[in-house]
């Protein structure tokens, strides 16, 4: 068989390869110790020297194209045969899913309690004007959340009813709210706030607020004392204690702070979640409401706060820290 005859047929078997033990079968054959391009290539020293030369540089050139070949079979059968190992009816790999950050699942929850008690959910702007956030809620210019160390102003000019800050509370909503809103409503305003100071276990520059108002005919402190355990009580069960205690706030008159306690086997320490009242007639004035007319209270909470408690959480700066050590947990 002379050299181009077998080319030929070399050619054609590899085109036909598809198993390994086909592939080595065929390079045993041509390439083996007795393969027949093995046994053309010894038999060149029996061939005239002329005819040796030219037949030597033709057989040469044969065995790197058929090494390559095989080769290349190699690698194609062994790809195949990664593929075909793989179960299309085994599960595949389980993907990590997010879930909702621990401020996020705790506003989510206290949405739902309020809307479940008729209150409507109302948003506003966290960049605020400081008569929405202290002017209209009865806050002099002499008060201390006045102060540059409790609060983010712009540097702008401007009248004085249209320095911007960075809202300290989400109180301001209120105003607005009354301002477009005709009584009688129940909202709650929860939302960012910003405070210029210190940052530690329980201080942050910018933290989750919830303000909420009741407005209409008749309102008392017993409609806010209802409210206020109701929700508690959904928010960490029933058997809870409560404590109202008499303080000052600017937009209400009177004003309340809440504690509670939790049962414990030991004593128990009361813990300071909310500030209230009803809400002050200038106040009402500045919404342009009669407060002769109607009633209200606000109350103001520290989502936060309520989180630390609920999910026994140490440090507020967790809440930021973006430590997905921590969020996983949740």
């Amino acid at each position: 068989m002379n050299l181009k005859e077998l080319q030929r047929k070399a050619f054609e078997e590899a085109e036909n390869i598809e198993k390994k033990e086909h592939l080595e079968s065929f390079r045993i054959k041509y390439l083996g110790r007795k393969g027949e391009l093995t046994n053309i290539l010894r038999s060149l020293k029996d061939l005239p020297v002329d005819e040796r030369k030219s037949v030597g540089v033709d057989a040469n050139k044969l065995k790197i194209e058929l090494e390559q070949i095989v080769a290349f079979k190699e690698k194609e059968i062994g790809s195949l045969g990664e593929e075909s190992v793989i179960d299309i009816t085994r599960p595949g790999k389980k993907v990590n899913l997010g879930h909702l950050h621990p401020l996020t699942k705790i506003e989510e929850e206290i949405r739902n309690i309020f809307t479940s008690l008729n209150f409507s959910v109302v948003e506003g702007p966290e960049l605020e004007t400081e008569y929405f956030n202290f002017d209209a809620l009865n806050i002099p210019a002499s008060h201390p959340a006045r102060d540059m160390w409790d609060t983010f102003w712009l540097k702008e000019g401007g009248k004085a009813k249209e320095r911007r800050l960075m809202r300290t509370h989400t109180s301001p909503v209120q105003i607005r709210f009354m301002e477009t809103h005709k009584p009688p409503f129940q909202i709650i305003v929860p939302g960012r706030v910003f405070r210029y100071e210190a940052t530690d276990a329980s201080h942050e520059i910018n933290f989750y607020q919830l303000e909420g108002l009741m407005v209409g005919q008749n309102i008392s402190l017993a409609n806010f004392k209802f409210i206020v355990e109701t929700f508690f009580k959904k928010l960490f069960g029933k058997n809870i204690e409560f404590r109202f205690r008499p303080s000052y706030f600017p937009f209400t008159e009177p004003s309340v702070e809440v504690d509670i306690k939790f049962p414990t086997k030991g004593r128990g320490d009361w813990l300071e979640v909310l500030g209230a009242g009803m809400v002050h007639p200038r106040v009402f004035e500045s919404a342009h409401l009669n407060p002769r007319d109607i009633q209200g209270f606000a109350f103001g909470v520290g989502i936060d706060r309520l989180a630390m408690i609920k999910y026994k959480i140490p440090d507020i700066r967790l809440f930021y820290s973006g430590d997905l050590r921590f969020i996983n947990q949740f």
